[in-house]
């Protein structure tokens, strides 16, 4: 079983939902589903291993100062699978 990784509440208003991410080596989010659509900026470099509801996986790295988006309704699992910590912030757009 794996650890959970830290999430910490920055922000959260009637328009956005800001949360910082800590993972140490092997964290995970848990399953969890998007309400809304979102945005990750890394702090570090981030190499995810994202578990899918298809049962699927996938990697990526996501480049310290780097960004991405989804839309609302993305339904998975948050792995670090690097080997160091990792951390990013998510913006959700309400």
């Amino acid at each position: 079983m794996r650890v959970e990784a830290t999430a910490v509440g920055l922000i959260d208003d009637t328009r956005v939902r800001v949360s910082r991410f800590e993972f140490g080596v092997g964290e995970q989010t848990g399953w969890h589903v998007h309400e809304y659509d979102y945005v990750i900026t890394a702090i570090t470099d981030c190499h995810m291993q994202l578990e899918h509801t298809d049962g699927s996986v996938t990697h990526t790295t996501v480049l310290a100062g780097s960004a991405y988006r989804r839309d609302a309704g993305v339904e998975h699992n948050v792995i670090n699978a690097g080997q160091e910590k990792m951390s990013f912030i998510e913006i959700e757009l309400k």
